[in-house]
């Protein structure tokens, strides 16, 4: 360090949101790396997947899906705000997350992640990335 500066070190906490059909277990390298830098480290499991209790198909709308991280995200102590990191469809929540606790979120990142359009349906993402994928897929296999 020159001329005796500190140097600061700001840690964050980190909420990991997966994508469709995975778990809060997709993130553990990530968690692990963000825990050994010093980083608090929350990944929940949405409804019906992961380690959460119950299945996919018993859960009967989005907001339930998401009530993992909002109650994580609600929960957090009232000065604090998160980095919040959604993957593929935790893209969704992660916009719902925002909407409903917007105090509390420090900075959003989409990683690979649909993102809601605005005055658009939820639907609207995927409506523009499926014909082309499903072009792609009956081309090519999806196995490729």
């Amino acid at each position: 360090m020159e001329g005796g500066e500190k140097q600061q070190h700001h840690h964050h906490h980190f909420v990991l949101i997966h994508g469709v059909c995975h778990g809060a277990w997709s993130w553990y390298r990530v968690a692990t790396a963000l825990e050994a830098a010093g980083h608090r480290v929350t990944a929940p499991d949405m409804a019906g997947c992961g380690a959460s209790p119950g299945r996919g198909e018993e859960v009967a709308s989005f907001e339930e899906y998401s009530r993992p991280l909002l109650d994580a995200v609600a929960a957090l102590p009232e000065a604090e705000q998160a980095v919040l990191v959604a993957h593929s469809f935790g893209g969704q929540s992660l916009a719902l997350a925002m909407e409903r606790h917007p105090e509390k979120v420090s900075v959003a990142v989409f990683v690979t992640a649909t993102m809601p359009a605005a005055g658009k349906p939820m639907t609207y993402a995927f409506k523009q990335v499926l014909p082309p994928f499903e072009k792609a897929c009956s081309s090519n296999g999806c196995d490729h």
